[in-house]
């Protein structure tokens, strides 16, 4: 009998150390820690004072709904300036047609560079809310240099005809000081609005943990659709309103108005500080990727094993459980990453350094980063196409009859609003339509999965151009050999497709990368590098027209007849429906490079892909070997 007691209490404390071992992994799954778990330090979130936050005070969607506010602010602001920035940089700085196009795509295409060093900044020091605070400040100081540089008459160029050293033709080209304050002002606003842009959406998302509840995964799904929509209204009062004060009332006023806006915005960040949850920065985001590039170059003569539960981290059962990259669902892309993950065994006991042996864990962030590039550079034509909305074909709208009313006319700059007033009715019907009914048919919770979604976007901005390169031969030929003013309205098709194609491609993309983001832990980083497409867009838009400038030129010259297709500042002597087609032709293209990668993509192969039980039976060796290690603590604490 004694020794049946003492069995049944050996018993009853293996089962008391299991019990306690589970329910403080349940309490991990409810509680954020600073604290290393299994190697991987657990993010807390904090409240404005820098005390664990709380959720009952904490976070939500009244929290996010200060930063829909400020999104709706900011893109209000900036989309007014750089939308109908050609038509200031021409009538007022007197720079070229195609001078004029680059200096606006350049413009947009750093804000959206920039946007990775907000999230860099935002991940690694400073945190989102700071990020934003101070840079919203900087884009704030732009917005006021432009208005001031509008509004006086001696940091501008003379008005056109004034000079009579040539002839009445004559424009003289803001130089020196005048372009210093100009392109100071400019490139401001790009560096304040660039790091703002990507800590909006990454700040909101922090306002809700679906680990702690799983309710908050629709709800934080509800914020993502509404963070597009807030996008979407703050875009369409820039290009309507906003548009119409500055051709209006002048582009100081103009300017001026975007101050304002961009101050309310941030009277809306400031706001909402009491209710926050914040996310402290993590250090260097780039160290750990690093250290798995260099421990896998030193250790590229090991050989790999071919059970991947062998690898470094992978036995951590700590990390098996609460990681946000499950070490089981271990990628077989990329191969030669996992040497980083060898351990080299000497018969010491000595640590080896971070830069030699990495986990399972680190190894997946670095082939999650890897993984995405070619999805990411696949979007890039599609913003070359969006770089053509807000600059020729606003020009080509102003080669239009842009009367309404005997009273109104449509601002050129303003048809940018369409593919805005399309989303604004097209998202919630989608979300409400669309995908309850595709999820029926797919499986999928999002209907149709971001890779799918994307796809079919960048599908249909391909009839974008078809579409504006046939109004625009249609216009030239009205205008050339008839005398005729087409209506505005003419072109409105191009900016109704290109409004459906955005809606699948830019959602799906903010989608995809988010999901990545859960894997990576890097949320403000990844969320900056959807940001990165319109960037390298406007880039690759800026090179074509410098390049079909340069090549048209030289052909033209070579059989006497006039300049390259966008040579001129006349729309009627320019061949811009030949750009178009050539940028329809290098869509398609682009589509089907989409589908090759969104193909390799998704049929990866994983070390789990046929072990759904082989993480059972890790799982259960680890309750095995945990209940194993308690009946050896408990033996040792028996009387």
């Amino acid at each position: 009998m004694a020794e049946d007691r003492r069995l049944q209490q050996g018993n009853n404390l293996i089962m008391s150390k299991v019990g306690s071992l589970e329910s403080s992994m349940n309490d991990h799954h409810r509680h954020h820690h600073h604290e290393l778990m299994g190697g991987e330090e657990v993010v807390v979130t904090v409240d404005w004072r820098g005390r664990p936050s709380n959720a009952a005070k904490h976070g939500g969607m009244k929290a996010a709904s200060f930063l829909l506010g400020l999104q709706s602010f900011e893109i209000m602001a900036i989309a007014a300036v750089g939308n109908n920035l050609i038509t200031y940089v021409i009538n007022e700085m007197h720079f070229s047609l195609s001078k004029s196009a680059n200096i606006v795509t350049n413009f947009i295409g750093t804000v959206f560079l920039l946007a990775l060093v907000g999230g860099y900044l935002s991940d690694s020091y400073l945190g989102s809310f700071w990020t934003m605070l101070i840079f919203g400040f900087v884009e704030l100081s732009g917005f006021i240099l432009l208005s001031v540089q509008a509004h006086l008459p001696q940091l501008k160029p003379p008005p056109c005809n004034n000079s009579t050293a040539v002839g009445e033709d004559y424009c003289e080209e803001a130089k020196g000081f005048k372009a210093l304050i100009f392109f100071a002002a400019l490139y401001l606003v790009a560096l304040g609005s660039g790091c703002v842009k990507p800590n909006m959406i990454a700040h909101g998302a922090d306002q809700f943990n679906p680990a702690d509840n799983p309710k908050q995964s629709k709800k934080l799904s509800t914020y993502f659709n509404a963070a597009y929509f807030a996008f979407s209204v703050g875009e369409l009062i820039a290009l309507t309103l906003l548009v119409w004060v500055q051709t209006h009332s002048g582009m100081d006023v103009g300017f001026g108005v975007s101050a304002a806006v961009m101050a309310m915005g941030l009277i809306c960040l400031v706001s909402g500080t009491l209710y926050y949850r914040n996310k402290p920065p993590q250090r260097s985001i780039f160290t750990p990727i690093a250290q798995v590039f260099v421990a896998a170059i030193l250790k590229r003569k090991q050989v790999c094993p071919s059970n991947p539960h062998l690898l470094h981290g992978s036995q951590n059962n700590d990390n098996a459980f609460s990681s946000d990259i499950d070490p089981f669902n271990h990628s077989q892309k990329f191969r030669f990453l996992d040497k980083a993950c060898i351990k080299i065994e000497d018969g010491s006991n000595t640590k080896e350094s971070p830069w030699r042996l990495c986990t399972v864990t680190q190894v997946n962030q670095v082939k999650v980063l890897l993984s995405v590039i070619p999805i990411f550079a696949s979007t890039i034509v599609f913003n070359t196409i969006l770089a053509q909305l807000q600059t020729f074909s606003v020009q080509q709208g102003s080669a239009m009859d842009t009367q309404l009313t005997k009273s109104f006319h449509i601002p050129p700059a303003s048809l940018q609003s369409i593919p805005y007033i399309i989303l604004i009715f097209l998202v919630p019907l989608y979300d409400a339509f669309f995908v309850p009914f595709t999820r029926k048919l797919t499986g999928n919770e999002s209907g149709i999965s971001p890779l799918q979604r994307i796809g079919a976007g960048l599908f249909f901005a391909t009839f974008s151009m078809i579409s504006a390169a046939v109004m625009e031969q249609k216009r030239r030929e009205a205008a050339v050999t008839s005398n005729k003013t087409l209506s505005i309205f003419w072109i409105t098709p191009q900016f109704l497709i290109f409004g459906l194609s955005e809606m699948l491609t830019a959602v799906g993309l903010i989608e995809f990368f988010y999901k990545q983001s859960l894997k990576g832990r890097m949320q403000a980083f990844l969320t900056a590098v959807t940001y990165c497409s319109y960037s390298f867009g406007f880039y690759l838009s800026s090179l074509l027209v410098s390049l079909v400038n340069k090549i048209t030129s030289s052909s033209s010259s070579s059989t006497g007849s006039h300049g390259g297709w966008l040579s001129d500042n006349d729309l009627n002597k320019d061949r811009l429906d030949l750009f178009y087609w050539l940028l329809a032709g290098l869509s398609f293209l682009n589509f089907l490079n989409y589908l090759f990668w969104s193909k390799w993509y998704s049929h990866s192969p994983s070390s789990s892909s046929s072990s759904s039980s082989s993480r059972a039976q890790q799982q259960d060796h680890y309750r095995y070997s945990t209940a194993a290690a308690a009946a050896t603590s408990a033996d040792h604490n028996l009387p």
